[in-house]
């Protein structure tokens, strides 16, 4: 996949992924594309491992994946930062 279809691919499931979340999301456009790219190879690897399709372009099912790889990312993310105190 091209860098300009994981960006894309990245934006959806990003933006998909803190529309599903409670509570409030740090960041902006960056963020979201990072969320959801990070998501992505999340996403991938655990469907994968499970012995279904990873990302291979943007498609439904591969946003699919991403979105449920963010979603992923996002709780364990929330769940790390939660415990800091600044």
């Amino acid at each position: 996949m091209s860098i300009l279809a994981w960006i894309v691919l990245g934006l959806i499931a990003g933006w998909l992924a803190k529309l599903a979340s409670p509570g409030p999301e740090p960041g902006g456009f960056i963020a979201t594309v990072a969320i959801g790219i990070v998501g992505a190879v999340v996403g991938g690897w655990v469907f994968t491992l499970f012995g279904g399709g990873g990302v291979n372009g943007v498609n439904i099912p591969s946003i699919f994946v991403a979105f449920i790889g963010a979603i992923i990312f996002l709780f364990i993310w929330k769940a790390i930062a939660g415990r800091r105190t600044v």
